[in-house]
């Protein structure tokens, strides 16, 4: 049976998991280098090597590794409100959604955390959902990566000031001293 035909996004993704069992084998036989390449290192061991450097994060639409006329959005944090499934739940996400100035929707708000050239802090209220989560999952795991910033489309409002949920990314966390170990 022929499997289907995989966009490119899919099909990217794929190749990414394949090299991250090649890493991951390699880590597993003890001569993976994130470092320079010991001198050595196979040609074999140096390439593997360099996929490892170069597999710093899980890749995701919104990423800015595809969007090559978007520049990257430097984020002090981020966070996803939605409407959730009781009444006081709901009820505080229409107070959030009245305080950023944007309408309810059932699938909830993105909001990024940054600052504007006169490093004043603002929140972008956006429908990049699925970059926020991925982005978020990345963070997780001290990945410091930041998206792609937004088409004016996916923006709703941007308001002065870091309003709602946030979790810091890795370096800004490290930056106000809050970055663990």
């Amino acid at each position: 049976m022929l499997e289907p035909e995989l966009n490119e996004h899919d099909y990217l993704q794929q190749i990414e998991l394949l090299a991250r069992d090649v890493v991951r084998a390699a880590k597993d036989e003890g001569w993976v280098s994130y470092d320079a390449d010991p001198a050595e290192a196979s040609a074999l061991q140096r390439a593997v090597n360099e996929v490892a450097r170069r597999l710093r994060h899980w890749h995701f639409n919104g990423d800015g590794c595809l969007e090559d006329d978007r520049p990257l959005l430097h984020l002090g944090g981020a966070g996803v409100i939605t409407p959730g499934d009781n009444p006081e739940r709901q009820e505080n996400y229409r107070t959030g959604c009245a305080r950023l100035g944007v309408d309810v929707r059932d699938e909830g708000w993105a909001l990024w955390y940054s600052w504007d050239d006169k490093a004043r802090a603002h929140t972008i209220v956006t429908t990049a959902l699925d970059t926020t989560h991925a982005l978020l999952d990345n963070w997780s795991h001290g990945r410091d990566i930041h998206p792609a910033q937004p088409d004016r489309a996916q923006i709703a409002a941007v308001v002065r000031g870091w309003v709602g949920p946030i979790t810091l990314s890795p370096s800004h966390a490290t930056t106000i001293g809050l970055g663990g170990r």
